[in-house]
């Protein structure tokens, strides 16, 4: 059988293990050859192929559900459940989506873009069945790096509780996250890998004490302590913390041998309760470069399978903002040693890696755990340093309460700074930073920033650092900036709440905010040549607002638009409405952003065409409001 012929994954029933073998050659030689066409996560789903096999070999799945933590290593699901054909759409507009999506198929039982979900929505489902007197198997499979996330332990501990209830959890270990793991469970996990399986070393004890003269049946009564006894001397230690967390655990198993991870998933269905079976895999597993550089080859743009080396751009392109960041961090840290950088698993995405190789001591990566690391932010702020915070925007929302609870009800100095802000392509609405401007600004305390371009970035950086009063967050794109020249020290910092004038007209004042501002600049020119000159602000701020220098000239020109790379829903268009509201400078606002909708995955590009956000559409957008006389069309 060839993969391309299975679009059901019962179909893989019944097949031997050579054929099995097969499959998952087949397997990862298409997932290598879209993710090199067009970029996606590599590492984690070549990890996974023997794992989805003999897992899906010993369930059926027109009832049993299967829930995949984060989605990135379900590649090899979606090329067994009616994807093979579609599969080089990968990422693209309208392709197959880069995580699970529950409307894009019907074996995709819950989506998730986020690590440490997996358990609590698979012990869900088995709660929903057993309410419903439904009879199918819930199985939640999650990674090592995952399982660092507070909510994985907190649904293992509900779990553990549930004696009755039939769960199995498939523990994906393979000493990895994004970047190699922190903390303790890792730990403990990495001396357990070169433990023998001791899972039903107790079996047999039964059987031989039967045979035992004038004890026979007559120790039945004990049997159970006795062999429960020898089952904790046998199972690994960290094995004994799942049991005594209430789950029966099996392991370590060899992810990548499908006869024992079959006979292993077949023995975890038929024991009642919540059952943990640990598995040990290869982030990479068959790609030779993926495995000896697993953090390089967690996700990849496009590349040659051949040398695994990116496809150059056709143009030189300038530093990526998360370059110009960490840059400038460093050169701080090392004139402040107060200074702290905090991660969560994401040291290479938020180039906090600099720091660390550069200064080691003032950097922390606390594992998938965004909570964690705000209210640790703010026990170091309490102590007088000065912790920068440096998480995805889309990830800062796991951790909302500790920004309110911890950090701002405290009015704590923590510098927040929010990576991925805004459109980022291909991972789709799971990673869009689209909320952060509007859940932000909403808090007591806290100080609201964006920077127009990079060089302003390594102002904003020093003005978060700078600022000792109250907390302060800071957002920025993925990409690149816009090749503006940078400094190597000597930033100075802003203004608190003040905005720049870049441009006057008297005909509409727009006000740009962060990535929105050159946009704005390239749009007024737009304007111009229908005869419509427009003021154009970088606001800099959203909170607080420089409304000393918006009121006056809102009331002078009569015609407001804002712009953003965000949700319209109480973000910067919100504030400036509000605060003209408040003045009672009752005059017409168009705001431009992201409506109340999801953004989906396509390139960035696309998806600000399809937003109306393009320089040409702003310029259109502001005619239609405000010019219709005027009106002609913009080519």
């Amino acid at each position: 059988m060839h993969l391309s012929e299975i679009t059901h994954p019962n179909q893989l029933h019944g097949l031997s293990i050579r054929q099995l073998q097969q499959i998952a050659r087949q397997i990862r030689d298409k997932h290598l050859q879209t993710v090199a066409a067009t970029g996606g996560h590599l590492g984690p789903g070549l990890g996974v192929v023997e794992l989805t096999l003999g897992l899906y070999q010993t369930l059926d799945l027109d009832r049993d559900k299967v829930i995949w933590d984060v989605g990135h290593q379900a590649y090899p699901h979606k090329l067994i459940t009616g994807r093979y054909s579609n599969f080089h759409t990968l990422r693209q507009k309208d392709g197959v989506a880069g995580y699970l999506k529950r409307c894009e198929n019907k074996f995709d039982h819950f989506g998730a873009g986020h690590a440490s979900t997996s358990i609590s929505a698979a012990l869900g489902m088995a709660l929903a069945r057993d309410l419903k007197g439904e009879k199918f198997k819930s199985v939640a499979v999650i990674g090592d790096g995952a399982l660092t996330g507070g909510m994985a332990l907190e649904a293992i501990n509900h779990a553990g509780h549930l004696p009755k209830t039939n769960l199995l959890v498939v523990l994906n270990d393979n000493e990895m996250s994004i970047s190699p793991n922190v903390g303790a469970i890792p730990r403990y996990l990495n001396k357990m890998r070169l433990s023998p399986p001791v899972q039903f070393l107790s079996d047999g004890i039964e059987e031989q004490l039967k045979h035992i003269p004038f004890v026979g049946e007559s120790i039945s009564p004990e049997l159970e302590r006795i062999k429960e006894g020898m089952k904790r001397l046998a199972v690994p230690k960290v094995g004994a913390v799942f049991e005594e967390l209430g789950f029966t655990y099996m392991g370590p198993v060899d992810g990548h041998n499908l006869e024992e991870l079959i006979a292993t998933f077949q023995q975890a269905h038929k024991i009642t309760g919540p059952v943990l079976v640990h598995v040990v895999t290869t982030k990479g597993k068959g790609y030779e470069l993926a495995e000896k550089d697993q953090v390089g080859y967690h996700a990849q743009n496009p590349f040659n399978l051949a040398t695994g080396k990116a496809i150059p751009s056709s143009k030189p392109k300038p530093p990526a903002y998360a370059k110009v960041f960490s840059h400038t961090l460093v050169k701080l840290a090392e004139q402040n040693p107060k200074i702290v950088g905090i991660t969560a698993a994401m040291a290479t995405g938020t180039g906090l890696d600099k720091l660390q190789a550069k200064l080691p001591n003032q950097y922390i990566d606390v594992g998938i755990a965004e909570q964690h690391a705000v209210t640790l932010a703010a026990g170091l702020a309490a102590e007088g340093m000065r912790p920068v915070a440096a998480i995805y925007s889309t990830f800062l929302q796991r951790a909302y309460d500790q920004i309110i609870h911890d950090v701002c009800i405290q009015n704590l100095p923590v510098f927040f700074c929010l990576d991925r802000a805004g459109i980022v392509g291909a991972d789709g609405p799971t990673h869009q930073g689209m909320y952060d401007i509007a859940y932000m600004r909403c808090i007591p305390n806290m100080v609201v920033m964006a920077p127009k371009d990079e060089a302003e970035l390594q102002r904003m950086v020093v003005t978060g650092i700078n600022h000792t009063t109250s907390p302060i967050s800071m957002r920025f794109p993925r990409g690149n900036g816009h090749g503006v020249p940078l400094m190597e020290e000597g930033w100075e910092p802003l203004e608190i709440g003040k905005g720049e004038i870049l441009r006057q007209g008297d005909d509409v004042l727009i006000l740009g905010y962060g990535t929105m501002v050159y946009p704005s600049m390239q749009a007024a020119e737009i304007l111009s040549e229908h005869g419509i000159e427009a003021t154009v602000i970088n606001a800099r701020f959203v909170k607080p607002l420089d409304t000393e220098l918006i009121l006056p000239l809102a009331k002078q020109i009569g015609r407001v638009v804002t712009l953003e790379e965000g949700c319209l829903m109480g973000g910067f268009g919100s504030a400036v409405a509000e605060a003209l509201l408040d003045a009672d400078v009752l005059v017409p606002v168009k705001r431009i952003g992201v409506p109340d909708i999801l953004v989906d995955h396509a390139t960035p590009d696309e998806s600000f065409a399809a937003l109306g956000l393009s320089s040409r559409q702003i310029a259109e957008t502001v005619l239609q409001a405000f010019f219709k006389k005027e009106l002609a069309v913009v080519k």
